[in-house]
């Protein structure tokens, strides 16, 4: 199968290839190697999350990390300290800045989990919907107007220069956008191994470029939908845009070599690794929150009197930041209840009480050492 590339990154890729790549591409022993240490990583993880009481409590604020890491990627930062607070509070919709476009991610990480749990197979309606939470746009496809370039970012030489024109013009976009769907939900044509069919479809996604804006982020959480999707997890708690942020250039270098040299090796051999790295660094972190948890609870039992102490280890578990309001409104403990037992972990160096304007926020110092980590 000849190889086809972008021949002039200023004008429309039209001629993008469709779904299935050649075989012989990944049939490589490299990347074979690496999808079964990926595989390997996965498959603990995923039996290391099924074996905890409570996953809510861990889900939370690893989905959050993760929505923190997407977003950095697309140069949207904020602070652990202002993200968590941004979480806490009880009306999100009062949140502005860089938190609150990283709640959206949140939200749409959870939404297209959900969206997948319910319908057999992906489709266009899944793409749209968590486009339109990530961006806050209500639009969906973009139209042939729109006159969409990416360019190099940096102060570098080549600062401000197209780096590449995804595909425009009337019904293209629908028409690859149909293929890459079909791609991912005919296992009979298309019988490949999820993550390597997670991998291929990112960059397919990307370089489609379907919307006006938002589709990194997009693309970011299909990842980890499409995981769940298909069972290799229960939860979306792949710190996966971790290793993206922290391996950033070698992501677009990877995205890059595929539309310039046809380079599909070291992209999924990129992918693969970020998927078996950020397996472990979860699993790590799943194993360190749960030994805090057992030993706060240790401590509670032995040095308090407070009632239903499961239920309140439970609460600052949950998420970094806890307030008074978040006990009351559970119905775990009345106000003033709820007060002096979080001022009582407070003197034992469980919690830090944080003012912020006229409210107090209560801050996990271990949860929140482990997920800053």
């Amino acid at each position: 199968m000849a190889i086809i590339i972008n021949p002039d990154r200023t004008k429309p890729w039209n001629a993008l290839p469709e779904l299935p790549i050649d075989p012989n591409i990944y049939l490589d022993v490299d990347i074979l190697l690496q999808l079964g240490d990926s595989k390997a990583a996965l498959a603990r993880l995923q039996g290391r999350s099924i074996a905890i009481p409570n996953q809510g409590l861990l889900i939370n604020s690893i989905s959050l990390q993760e929505a923190k890491a997407s977003s950095a990627i697309e140069n949207i930062f904020t602070t652990d300290d202002e993200l968590y607070k941004a979480y806490s509070e009880e009306n999100v919709s009062q949140v502005n800045g860089p938190a609150k476009e990283i709640l959206h991610y949140r939200e749409a990480l959870w939404k297209g989990h959900q969206y997948l749990q319910e319908h057999k197979a992906l489709d266009i309606e899944y793409f749209v919907k968590m486009y339109r939470i990530v961006s806050q746009f209500n639009d969906g496809i973009r139209p042939p107007v729109a006159q969409i370039v990416i360019k190099e970012g940096g102060s570098g030489p080549n600062a401000g220069k197209v780096f590449y024109t995804p595909p425009r013009g009337a019904g293209i976009i629908e028409t690859k956008m149909d293929n890459l769907i079909k791609f991912l939900n005919d296992e009979v044509n298309y019988p490949l191994d999820p993550l390597l069919k997670m991998a291929i479809a990112h960059y397919q996604f990307e370089a489609i470029h379907p919307f006006r804006d938002g589709n990194g982020r997009t693309g970011r959480i299909f990842n980890i939908n499409y995981l769940t999707k298909k069972g290799l997890l229960d939860y979306p708690i792949l710190f996966l845009s971790k290793y993206i942020m922290q391996n950033k250039e070698e992501y677009y270098a990877g995205l890059a070599g595929i539309t310039q040299r046809g380079n599909w090796k070291n992209w999924l051999l990129y992918m693969l690794k970020a998927v078996e790295v950020t397996a472990n660094i979860t699993f790590d972190k799943i194993n360190d929150i749960i030994t805090a948890k057992e030993a706060i609870t240790d401590a509670v039992l032995v040095n308090t009197d407070i009632q239903r102490p499961d239920s309140l280890i439970s609460s600052i578990f949950t998420q970094p930041f806890t307030r008074v309001q978040h006990l009351v409104k559970t119905g775990t403990y009345a106000e003033n209840t709820a007060r002096k037992y979080l001022d009582q972990l407070t003197e034992m160096g469980i919690l830090e009480k944080r003012s912020i304007g006229k409210g107090h926020y209560f801050l996990n110092l271990e949860l929140y050492r482990i997920l800053s980590e």
